[in-house]
């Protein structure tokens, strides 16, 4: 009797989870504990999410900020992870920068929402631009994290066949390095995601999900209609994460088998 692996066991739970969340709002809501008035009943915002899916408006809104997302997040990688590798080889290049990284990551990014909207007068290129921020910073510190974590005996080898600089780097350190990017581009698609319909919340535009949920605020049903965009939010970070999160399953396993990890 084989069984089951352990991300069947945590999709199970998951769902079950899920279910039982869904049975208690409907009983809540049945039963006069919460009003359906202040709160409507499980059943009808999940007929409201359902009837968005085929929804042309709404579909277009969920593209636009999946483009603004997509756009910003190739932007951050693309930046974040030379830059990680440079200040993660160059020990004086760090400690140079290294104040000024200190001082600019604990700003929140939705903070910086009205100077890029200051900054840029076309809407996606302002959400694009948060998003690169937001989710700069953690390609960038797993990609240095990664680099302490090579082993010097690999790269002394290598150096001792007379390999230069940045063929260690290319043959050595890039690919023990590759599964902490990975895990910091999982991270950072989270955080994208938010960054994008936060600003769409905060800044309007012509589009997204967040200027959709701004503009149902004033329809009859409005409540219903924010809850079931903002599930449908939900569930775009879900598989969005389930995605990266199999992808390195399947390019880093050896990764995962030699520190225990079970993602």
């Amino acid at each position: 009797m084989t069984g089951r692996s352990p991300l069947s066991s945590r999709l199970l739970c998951g769902a079950a989870g899920v279910a039982g969340l869904f049975c208690v709002m409907e009983l809540a809501g049945r039963s006069g504990l919460i009003d359906p008035i202040v709160f409507p009943l499980a059943s009808t915002v999940v007929s409201r999410a359902a009837a968005l899916a085929a929804d042309g408006e709404f579909l277009a809104d969920v593209a636009s900020t999946l483009g603004a997302w997509a756009a910003g997040l190739l932007i951050a990688v693309l930046v974040a992870v030379p830059t990680g590798f440079l200040l993660g080889t160059l020990p004086r290049v760090e400690a140079a920068l290294r104040p000024v990284l200190e001082f600019l990551r604990p700003i929140p990014s939705v903070a910086l929402i009205p100077l890029a909207l200051l900054l840029f007068s076309d809407r996606f290129d302002m959400k694009v631009a948060v998003i690169v921020y937001a989710a700069w910073w953690p390609v960038l510190i797993n990609t240095m994290y990664g680099l302490k974590d090579v082993d010097p005996l690999a790269k002394e080898t290598l150096r001792s066949f007379g390999f230069g600089r940045m063929a260690v780097l290319w043959r050595v350190s890039l690919p023990s390095t590759a599964p902490f990017i990975a895990t910091g581009v999982r991270l950072a698609a989270a955080i994208a995601l938010i960054l994008a319909i936060s600003a769409e919340l905060l800044a309007g535009g012509a589009s997204g999900i967040g200027t959709f949920i701004i503009e149902a605020g004033g329809s009859p049903d409005a409540l219903e209609y924010i809850i079931a965009a903002t599930i449908w939010a939900g569930i775009i970070g879900v598989v969005s994460n389930s995605l990266f999160t199999l992808a390195e399953r399947r390019l880093f396993h050896w990764h995962l088998a030699r520190t225990g990890g079970t993602r």
